[in-house]
């Protein structure tokens, strides 16, 4: 790149950095505090507040670079523009399509960035937060068991109580387990609670009485025990119900579900978006010359707002399977980047141009 490409390239850039650290940290601060909460609430391991922090912001940047280097673009250029800096390129013949160079080289080092943190590594990310919460929810399941409360790690099944609670130790015990239409009562002088490879929770009684029978009749049987083992069944994963933010690139793209179709489609968007909102940030930064340099960020906000609103909508579309899975999502895309191109082209003036060299063209009468 000559020297200003390279002046164009640096001020983009650090303007793109500026706006998206600004967004982030803005948006993390938000998502910190209801991490907070939710660890608070023991839906997250206390430990694991600062990794899922990490993990979360991973999805912010594929969300906040679109928009970091659209309005980076509109503000680098703007300040050129006041600067009349623009003004002093044009006339040594760099005008606005010259400018497409620089920007589409930060466009692309962005773009594939983005594509990797769409496709990949954010699906990733998200499946390592849904695995800590889901383990944060187990080990409560687990856990909670506290002296003179009754508790149930089986969702009901099973009913346990202690008198008194050291760690895994428990003393003075009372389980009742529903059976079918028996119930199974046992009592022990003391216990320890078990946790096995598979994950499965267990108690181990010691020097105990199990009743086993049908609430109402009297044929109960009783068994004394120096031992007893019982294992609890907990609820199981719902593999079935795996978000589909989660999901693999490979998943999405041998699925049939339109779910699915339109979540690919949406993941390919935000590295796409990029090239589409550079194209539109060029021709709307050029502001008057008595213009601030924020003139044009409020008409350039709106127009990212409509063109996110599109592609939410276009989503929804195809999950309803009311669009062909070739029109999808991309006819924003489409529409976008023929609003750019017609911008671009007419503050370079190729309409004025064309009109002027038509009659020239003419042939005589």
């Amino acid at each position: 790149m000559h020297l200003i490409s390279r002046y164009v390239f640096r001020e983009t850039f650090f303007s793109w950095l500026i706006v998206t650290t600004v967004l982030l940290v803005i948006f993390m601060s938000n998502q910190f505090a209801e991490t907070l909460d939710d660890a608070a609430g023991n839906e997250l391991p206390r430990s694991a507040v600062f990794a899922v922090l990490g993990l979360m912001s991973l999805q912010y940047i594929t969300w906040l670079a679109p928009i970091g280097l659209f309005l980076g673009i509109l503000l680098a250029l703007a300040r050129m523009n006041r600067d009349s800096e623009m003004v002093a390129l044009e006339a040594c013949g760099v005008g606005p399509p010259r400018l497409l160079v620089p920007i589409g080289l930060l466009t692309l080092a962005l773009s594939m960035t983005v594509a990797w943190l769409s496709l990949i590594g954010t699906p990733e990310a998200s499946r390592q937060v849904e695995e800590i919460r889901l383990q944060a929810r187990e080990s409560l399941e687990i856990g909670v068991l506290e002296a003179g409360t009754f508790t149930s790690p089986d969702s009901g099944e099973t009913i346990v109580y202690a008198q008194e609670v050291e760690g895994n130790e428990i003393r003075d015990v009372f389980i009742q387990r529903n059976d079918g239409n028996q119930v199974v009562a046992i009592v022990a002088a003391r216990g320890e609670r078990r946790l096995e490879a598979d994950g499965q929770l267990s108690f181990v009684l010691y020097d105990g009485r199990r009743y086993e029978g049908v609430p109402g009749e009297h044929d109960f049987r009783i068994v004394e025990f120096a031992e007893h083992g019982m294992p609890v069944r907990l609820v199981q994963r719902r593999v079935d119900q795996q978000p589909v933010e989660t999901k693999t690139l490979a998943d999405l793209a041998g699925s049939s579900d339109p779910v699915d179709r339109a979540e690919l489609q949406w993941r390919i968007s935000s590295p796409l978006s990029l090239f589409i909102l550079a194209l539109l940030a060029v021709p709307l930064s050029r502001s008057r010359p008595r213009e601030g340099r924020y003139a044009r960020l409020g008409v350039g906000i709106l127009i990212y707002i409509t063109y996110l609103n599109l592609l939410s909508i276009a989503r929804a579309w195809v999950e309803r399977e009311q669009v062909p899975d070739w029109l999808g999502v991309w006819w924003v895309h489409v529409m976008l980047g023929l609003l750019g191109l017609f911008l671009l082209a007419r503050q370079s003036g190729w309409f004025t141009r064309a009109g002027r060299a038509a009659p020239a063209g003419a042939a005589p009468a």
